[in-house]
């Protein structure tokens, strides 16, 4: 039964040798999004306060922001790795989850630009979605969400910029 020792050997390398390629996959835009994990506060472009947090779960694979604008529901957002992307799954309080999809450039990403790639519980495309996020990473403490909503064809663009909960620009937010 062991007549190759040198073969089980080998496989075992190339198991680690994945292993360890496997977490150097991970794209740099992933990284930086699970180093929003925290609370953040901010305002829309009309001065309406909104408020937003981000968790790292499901073993660090996933991040999960919750967002809270004025006038609205709640809406919940994961993002995870897409072989070279990053792809996100919104939970809309108008009760369907659209995926988008963003490639970032290599080096350091100052963007994500999501892009649209299907729907569930989204019967017919002209019923009102989000279409598009944007996510600028501003600095450390600041970010910017521009969230593209699509209903009949047209498309409506909010924009809040958020600062980290405990910032000088947080604390003014309120």
């Amino acid at each position: 039964m062991h007549k190759h020792p040198g073969t089980s050997v080998a496989i075992l390398v190339s198991i680690l040798i994945c292993a360890a390629q496997g977490t150097d996959k991970t794209p740099s835009a992933f990284k930086q999004l699970q180093a929003l994990a925290g609370d953040w506060e901010g305002k829309d472009a009309s001065g309406m306060v909104a408020k937003t947090s981000f968790t790292i779960v499901v073993a660090n694979t996933t991040v999960m922001e919750t967002l809270v604008a004025h006038g609205m529901e709640e809406m919940l957002t994961l993002y995870t790795v897409d072989r070279d992307g990053v792809a996100l799954v919104h939970y809309c309080p108008t009760n369907n989850q659209p995926r988008m999809r963003a490639v970032p450039k290599t080096g350091n990403v100052k963007e994500l630009d999501f892009q649209f790639t299907g729907a569930g519980n989204l019967p017919d495309l002209a019923l009102g979605h989000e279409q598009r996020l944007v996510l600028r990473f501003n600095d450390e403490n600041h970010i910017t969400e521009e969230w593209t909503w699509r209903r009949n064809g047209k498309d409506h663009v909010t924009v809040y910029q958020f600062a980290r909960s405990g910032t000088p620009a947080a604390s003014r937010s309120n």
